[in-house]
């Protein structure tokens, strides 16, 4: 007999059609991007406990309330389909309210979140400056000398921190000849990989003409540094201190992981997966500006420096992201949205959201596996669902 597998009933493909070649294309992304640890390598980081997470929480009605975010009304659970998301909870003063998972994926499954992992490692720098081991002013020599010579030779931990590096690299998701392609295969994130670490690809790239600290320039490689930063800094693995420093004192509930190469250095700016919930621990350890069960786990002025008062807003309009929001600033790796409600978020690629919306007390964690990486039209229809949404909960 050559009946289908339960996979392939769940899914729609066979198991043995997701490749390193296109893991993230849809509709193999649906799958892959719960299930990163058999596509590359990762390294666990490990939650207090083994315990599973408590049940979901059912929106109820919610899912039939509609909202206006395009050209007509649909309901909450049309968008949420119509955007490609795979899963969505939602806490409102500091409880969740409500879980939504598509078909192909369970609660309590890990997804990986990709850019957001930048602002969860910037939370560890705000973390390790708190306790005077980390200096975000201090040259990036200081830490790294041998990236003297590189785009970073002449950077601060501080250009490093709000993508104001002036780099000579472009963000080519789809272009499998540019140098962004050279570093997904150094991250092990595309097949020819493994003769270049992400170290030795970062140091390599070499910078614009303009000064640093003028331009938001959106440089993934930036994030990955900046773990490399980290570690010098603490003399430990990326994955130790995100469990000693954040996960352990978050009180996360399902253990996480993060990609790593060919060296095992941490791919920190977009390797993290976590579950929905935890995620949104995370969010509302923010909102809470820096506490989670009655503990601090970063300074409150390092939250309140990175969701509202930090930040260039020169730089910002300077860059290629301010039609998002358009009275907005970037901050250690957080997006602020410059909204009335001092909204902000953490942002990663093919739908990764982490919202937050203080004057609602609403932290919104949405996961997503859209078709194509970047879709400009579709994010300001969800930061408008965001807006919608904090109304109606």
């Amino acid at each position: 007999m050559t009946g289908k597998t339960a996979f392939e009933i769940r899914h729609g493909f066979r198991r043995n059609e997701v490749l390193l070649s296109n893991w993230r294309e849809s509709p193999f992304n649906r799958w892959s991007f719960q299930n990163l640890g058999e596509l590359v390598p990762t390294a666990r980081v490990a939650a207090a406990s083994a315990g599973a997470e408590a049940q979901a929480m059912d929106f109820g009605g919610l899912l039939g309330e509609k909202v206006s975010v395009a050209s007509a009304p649909e309901t909450v659970a049309e968008f949420l389909i119509r955007s490609s998301t795979d899963a969505l909870t939602v806490m409102k003063g500091g409880k969740v309210i409500g879980d939504w998972f598509a078909p192909h994926m369970d609660f309590g499954a890990r997804h990986i979140i990709f850019s957001i992992s930048k602002s969860v490692t910037a939370i560890i720098a705000g973390i390790l400056e708190g306790e005077g081991a980390f200096d975000p002013e201090a040259p990036v020599t200081t830490y790294i000398p041998e990236a003297a010579g590189s785009a970073h030779g002449d950077a601060s931990t501080r250009h490093v921190l709000d993508m104001s590096v002036s780099l000579d690299f472009e963000e080519a998701y789809l272009d499998p000849e540019s140098a962004f392609a050279r570093y997904r295969r150094a991250t092990l994130w595309n097949p020819g990989g493994g003769t270049e670490s992400l170290r030795e690809f970062i140091l390599s790239l070499q910078r614009l003409a303009e000064p640093h600290g003028q331009t938001f320039r959106y440089r993934s490689p930036n994030s990955d540094l900046l773990g490399l930063l980290l570690e010098r800094a603490s003399c430990q693995r990326f994955s130790d201190l995100m469990r000693e420093k954040l996960w352990l004192p978050l009180g996360a509930v399902s253990e996480a992981s993060i990609g790593v190469d060919m060296e095992g250095t941490a791919r920190t700016a977009g390797g993290i997966s976590v579950t929905p919930r935890d995620l949104a621990r995370i969010g509302e350890m923010m909102r809470q500006g820096g506490t989670a069960n009655g503990r601090r786990i970063v300074p409150e002025a390092w939250v309140r420096d990175t969701v509202s008062t930090g930040g260039s807003a020169e730089a910002w309009q300077r860059g290629t992201m301010a039609f998002l929001f358009p009275h907005g600033r970037y901050r250690n790796k957080w997006y602020q949205t410059g909204k009335p409600s001092g909204a902000y978020c953490g942002i990663g690629i093919h739908g990764q959201w982490l919202y937050v919306d203080p004057k609602a007390e609403v932290v919104i964690a949405k996961m997503s596996s859209q078709p194509v990486p970047v879709d400009d039209p579709l994010d300001a229809e969800i930061v408008a669902f965001f807006e919608a949404l904090t109304q109606l909960v």
